[in-house]
């Protein structure tokens, strides 16, 4: 059986909060569709994780800032490698941001 939607398609998401839904998983890799809503990381909290990250701002604008002061200011069609480890929070978005994150195990050695 296949599986599909539309990225973009919001339906009823709960406008609280920001969705993640998980679109592909194994166990090297796992594919994300994240709707922001307009919620940035909640202050004080920092995203610092295992694997690698890949990003891919879709739709609307935002800003991401690291855990060493640097700021990365995103448009849709921007992407951004985040390697493992490197703290970073989203500190603005836009309501009708959608990204994609890539979330991969870096077996190779190379991020």
């Amino acid at each position: 059986m296949t599986a599909g939607g539309n990225i973009f398609e919001e339906g009823s998401l709960p406008e609280e909060i920001e969705v993640i839904e998980r679109l592909a998983v194994n166990a090297g890799m796992r594919l994300e569709r994240i709707v922001s809503q307009g919620k940035a990381t909640p202050s004080g909290e920092w995203y610092d994780q295992e694997w690698p990250e890949w990003v891919l701002l879709l739709r609307g604008e935002a800003s991401l800032l690291f855990g060493d002061g640097t700021i990365r200011n995103l448009a849709a069609g921007d992407f951004l490698s985040i390697p493992a480890g490197v703290r970073h929070r989203v500190e603005t978005v836009s309501g009708d941001a959608v990204w994609l994150a890539l979330h991969y195990r870096d077996d190779d050695g190379e991020s």
